[in-house]
C-alpha cells in the first residue's frame, strides 16, 4: 500500500497562486462581459415606436382628409364666381332700365308698354333667382350698421332720426357667394344721430351725441 502524502512547500504554494490567479481572472471577464437586452423589452419598445409612427400617419392622413373636402367644396362653392359676377353686370343693366322709366309712364302706360315692362322685371326675377340656386344671394343693408367688410359708403345723409353709420341708402346691390363677399353694396350712411355703443351683453344701443 502507497500512502498518500500532501504536498507542501514552495509548490503547493505555487499551485494554490495559480489557482486563485485563474478564478479572478474569470471573475474578471464576467464582471466586464456586457449584459444581452432583454428580447421582452425589446419587443415592448418597437412596438411602441410602431404605434407612434401608426398614431402620426393617421393623422397626418385626417388632416389631409379634411382639407381636401374643403378645397372640393371651395371648388363647388366658388367655381361660379367669375361667371356670377358678370351676370351680375347684366341684372344691373336691367335694373337700371326699370329704374329709368318715370313713374308717370308706368302709371300710363299701354299694353305694349306694361308687358315690355313685366318682361324685364320677370327677367330680373329670373336672374337672381338662378344665383341664389348657385350660392348666390343678395345683401340687405338697408337699416343695418355700416360693415366695410360687406358695404362701400358712397356717401353721407344727414339724418338725426337713425343712428350715426346707419345704411339708408343702397346705390348698387351688393352680393355674396358662400360666405365670400362677392361685391360689396354701395351705400349712402346717415350722419347725425345717435352712435352705436355695445353694452355689457354685446348689443348695440344708440347714444345721443349730448349724452358721448
Amino acid at each position: 500500500m502507497t500512502d498518500e502524502t500532501t504536498k507542501t512547500g514552495p509548490d503547493a504554494t505555487a499551485a494554490d497562486t495559480s489557482a486563485d490567479f485563474a478564478q479572478d481572472a474569470a471573475e474578471s471577464v464576467d464582471a466586464t462581459e456586457p449584459s444581452q437586452p432583454d428580447p421582452v423589452e425589446l419587443l415592448k419598445a418597437e412596438n411602441g415606436e410602431l404605434r407612434d409612427r401608426y398614431l402620426r400617419l393617421a393623422a397626418e392622413m385626417d388632416n389631409l382628409r379634411r382639407r381636401t373636402e374643403r378645397e372640393v367644396k371651395d371648388a363647388k362653392s366658388y367655381s361660379v364666381a367669375g361667371f356670377a359676377r358678370d351676370m351680375l353686370a347684366v341684372a344691373d343693366n336691367l335694373r337700371r332700365t326699370l329704374d329709368a322709366i318715370p313713374a308717370e309712364a308706368r302709371a300710363s302706360a299701354d299694353a305694349g308698354l306694361q308687358t315690355l315692362i313685366d318682361g324685364v322685371e320677370l327677367t330680373e326675377r329670373a336672374m337672381l333667382s338662378a344665383l341664389e340656386r348657385h350660392g348666390v344671394r343678395q345683401i340687405e343693408p338697408i337699416g343695418q350698421k355700416f360693415d366695410p367688410n360687406f358695404h362701400q359708403a358712397m356717401f353721407e345723409v344727414p339724418n338725426s332720426e337713425v343712428p350715426n353709420n346707419t345704411v339708408v341708402q343702397v346705390v348698387q346691390a351688393g352680393f355674396v357667394i358662400g360666405e365670400r363677399v362677392l361685391r360689396p353694396a354701395m351705400v349712402g350712411v346717415a350722419k347725425g344721430g345717435p352712435k352705436i355703443v355695445e353694452n355689457a351683453e354685446g348689443a348695440n344701443s344708440p347714444l345721443d351725441e349730448k349724452d358721448a
